[in-house]
């Protein structure tokens, strides 16, 4: 029994599994390999090409062509290069074009089409996306080679483009995995170079500072020191609910899907049901305001000026577990499911067992208030206002690194796959290898912000970062480059300020207003999965 061939001589897989088609498409070693032509008409009829070309027409020939003709074939090979020679070098540039026009065409051999699908498509795997693109518009053969779903699916998954990711808004065209890398092409761009369209802009809250923001699917939540919360659609512009039932101004939000859950100055977390409004449960128990939490699946720790923690069974609005230890306000928190970890006032940084309520490590050495936390589940990032950043061992609780160079305090970080992003008030953004304790680079230079760093975020090799001077700036993560403004407020430098930013693959809301009046309170939201609206534009 023959063995199915589904490997190239690398050991790579072929993007088709079919096997080898034998009929009459099929092109045996055998039928590859032929005699070697001895003249130019020999290659042309090698190359399924008629003997008779078509000649010039320009007149009768000359008289003794024919004679002139058996004395050339008369001569011997090297006898008849140095005459070519010759012959070259006495002919206009029209005639010796002509040569060429009749000659390349017989030494350009389409192999890919000469090989077995199966090896045609392992050579194509080679070849870069933009390169396929442009594989495809040869002929008509390559462009069916071009087009296989297999291969357009291998390219995907070399650019880290997850299935997941071709959900939405894909169309179901000649090559669905094409359409997807296609789409993630144009956002990736997008992204980088920027819309002429102006962003949609979402108005409410009256004058009132917008304090934590919310982003899932189309739904946006924004709360604010106006004791509400306000649920947006993120497709439309439109303001769908207000959620009112605090009595003080909301602090602190999460979301997961359609649950939203926030922390207000009234004392209380309340859990919403975005789609309905309705207010699920009002949770009980802080005595002071809160001030931070951090949800995980069904459970989320909330922290208080009252110095406690407290976990809450979101589904049934049950305190589970309640946390002291710190002897000062909660500034921050981090929940992964088995371990809680928080930042307080006292200077100090806890890691919780919140099944026993034990502390199990108290991590000393910072010299002023803890105000941001990173948590991955291995290593615990502190940052303070005594300018530093420290990178813990969650197991020891033992301090891996000092990370210097913020010349002020450090208002927000994110920690993905070792890497760390920090946005200070010294109106820079550093990035950490927070295996080494190395800063691979800090994000200034003439573009830089001009005032303190308010929020950041990065996802898709870039970093987005928020200010007090009125900008949302993108930088290159692998490079720390540059690369634009993605929104500059009209009062940006005389007032006017981002406070918070969520992004998505696809989408950028950014909180913004201003402290002196100078610009309204809104939300700005930019999409930038565009195909869709281009289309209805046309």
């Amino acid at each position: 029994m023959k063995r199915k061939l589904d490997h190239g001589p690398d050991g790579r897989p072929f993007p088709s599994g079919k096997k080898h088609c034998k009929g009459n498409g099929y092109l045996s070693p055998s039928s590859l390999v032929q005699a070697t032509p001895t003249t130019f008409g020999d290659l042309r009829l090698a190359n399924g090409h008629s003997a008779q070309r078509r000649r010039v027409t320009s007149g009768p020939p000359p008289s003794g062509l024919q004679d002139w003709l058996h004395t050339f074939q008369a001569w011997s090979g090297p006898e008849r290069l140095l005459a070519l020679d010759e012959l070259i070098d006495r002919c206009e540039t029209s005639q010796v074009k002509h040569v060429m026009q009749v000659i390349e065409p017989q030494f350009q051999r389409d192999f890919i089409s000469l090989l077995p699908k199966e090896l045609a498509l392992y050579v194509l795997t080679f070849l870069a996306p933009r390169d396929l693109l442009q594989a495809a518009q040869t002929c008509r053969y390559w462009r069916i080679l071009a087009e296989d779903n297999l291969l357009w699916r291998e390219k995907c998954r070399e650019e880290g483009v997850s299935e997941c990711a071709s959900s939405a808004r894909t169309k179901c065209a000649l090559s669905p995995w094409k359409s997807v890398y296609i789409r993630q092409h144009r956002i990736e761009t997008n992204w980088r170079k920027g819309d002429a369209r102006e962003p949609m802009v979402l108005k409410g809250h009256d004058d009132h500072v917008i304090t934590c923001l919310q982003f899932s699917g189309d739904l946006i939540v924004s709360g604010s020191d106006d004791n509400t919360l306000k649920v947006w659609s993120a497709i439309t512009g439109k303001c769908l609910r207000t959620l009112n039932g605090h009595t003080g101004g909301v602090w602190c939000s999460q979301m997961t899907v359609a649950t939203v859950i926030s922390g207000s100055t009234d004392r209380t977390l309340r859990v919403w049901d975005a789609e309905s409004g309705e207010c699920v449960h009002t949770l009980y128990g802080h005595t002071s305001t809160v001030r931070c939490m951090h949800l995980h699946g069904n459970r989320v720790v909330s922290g208080s000026r009252d110095t406690t923690l407290r976990v809450w069974d979101v589904s049934t609005g049950r305190c589970e577990h309640v946390l002291t230890g710190h002897v000062a306000a909660v500034r921050c928190v981090q929940f992964d499911g088995r371990r809680v970890v928080s930042g307080g006032y006292d200077y100090m940084v806890k890691v919780w067992d919140p099944e026993t309520e034990v502390c199990l490590h108290t991590l000393q050495g910072h010299t002023n208030r803890v105000y941001s936390l990173q948590f991955d589940g291995v290593f615990v990032v502190s940052g303070s206002l005594d300018t530093s950043i420290r990178v813990w061992d969650a197991e020891t609780g033992g301090c891996i690194h000092t990370l210097t160079g913020h010349q002020s305090l450090t208002s927000g970080m994110e920690l993905r796959d070792n890497v760390l992003v920090s946005g200070n008030a010294d109106s820079t953004v550093r990035v950490w290898d927070v295996r080494t304790g190395q800063c691979l680079h800090t994000l200034q230079g003439p573009n830089k912000h001009q005032s303190a760093v308010t929020c950041l975020q990065f996802c898709r090799g870039l970093v987005l970062s928020s200010s007090d001077d009125g900008t949302v700036k993108l930088w290159d993560l692998r490079t720390g480059a540059w690369l634009r403004d993605v929104v500059a407020l009209q009062s940006r430098g005389s007032g006017g300020v981002v406070w918070r930013i969520r992004a998505s693959d696809t989408r950028l809301v950014c909180a913004a207003g201003s402290r002196n009046g100078t610009e309204e309170t809104k939300l700005l939201v930019l999409d930038f999965d565009l195909e869709d609206k281009k289309k209805e534009t046309e």
